[in-house]
């Protein structure tokens, strides 16, 4: 498994343990993790912390040109909400642990320059299909369902 795709899966882990939705993601410059994140709707009761904008959250105020030459990783396919803000900051690049859980703004994405790679990891596909299985309304309450 990609280290950074192993990072966000840790970070996954992390959402889980603390009793949310294990979905994490990490935001990588220049080789290196800028800004780490999970989904943490359930834990802070909030509407909009999903991991890649819980991610974008940790990295902090950066200037545009950093975003523009970052890679994010996630473990699920960004929905709407995520894919909006990947393309407002002009992330060029995507990596995606699986989408086969839920399939996000791929297309979207990649109609806006975006080069999206989904990497059918089957510890990310796992973890969120035991999930999905185990906590149903938690899981449609976060997508909207």
């Amino acid at each position: 498994m990609d280290n950074f795709l192993h990072a966000a899966l840790a970070e996954a882990k992390l959402g889980l343990a603390g009793g949310g939705i294990p979905i994490g993601s990490v935001i990588v410059h220049d080789g290196k993790i800028i800004g780490r994140g999970h989904n943490r709707r359930v834990q802070k009761g909030s509407a909009i912390l999903h991991g890649e904008m819980d991610a974008l959250e940790n990295a902090g105020r950066l200037p545009a040109k950093i975003y523009r030459e970052c890679t994010l990783y996630t473990t699920l396919s960004p929905c709407a909400m995520c894919s909006g803000a990947i393309l407002l900051y002009g992330i060029p690049r995507v990596v995606i642990g699986e989408n086969r859980s839920f399939m996000g703004e791929e297309e979207l994405l990649r109609s806006r320059g975006v080069s999206v790679t989904v990497l059918d990891d089957p510890d990310c596909i796992r973890l969120m299909s035991d999930f999905i299985r185990s906590h149903p309304e938690l899981w449609n309450e976060d997508i909207g369902e």
